[in-house]
């Protein structure tokens, strides 16, 4: 059984990389506008055994982050930098989880339970 090993940064940029080549025209500008440097922020649930988990995003009081346990990028809330508030496991591309935000920005509404791509993603 091989143990569960924290995505590095340069593993963390490659995807961003990725995504970036695919976002353009509102999208493009909003993520250049929410973007950060990779940061490793807090999680109180599960974020300890790997040093936190790295924060790609800000947009208001809400980050766009990794889960490297379960391979994806979510969306949850913070009240203190650095802190993360809520666990999710979603396996989102981040492409993904740009759009729910831009449209949560946009649209208004509750980014809680949704997992999969937006439907004008697909």
């Amino acid at each position: 059984m091989t143990a569960w090993k924290p995505i590095s940064e340069s593993e963390l940029y490659d995807q961003i990389q990725k995504t970036e080549i695919d976002l353009n025209g509102e999208l493009w500008n909003f993520w250049q506008l929410i973007k950060i440097a990779p940061a490793k922020w807090t999680e109180k649930e599960y974020g300890d055994d790997g040093g936190g988990f790295w924060v790609v995003a800000i947009c208001g009081m809400k980050v766009i982050w990794f889960n490297d346990i379960e391979d994806g990028f979510n969306i949850s809330d913070y009240k203190t930098y650095g802190e993360i508030e809520g666990y999710y496991c979603n396996q989102d591309e981040l492409s993904w989880s740009v759009m729910r935000l831009f449209d949560l920005v946009k649209f208004g509404g509750d980014i809680t339970g949704q997992a999969g791509p937006p439907e004008n993603l697909t």
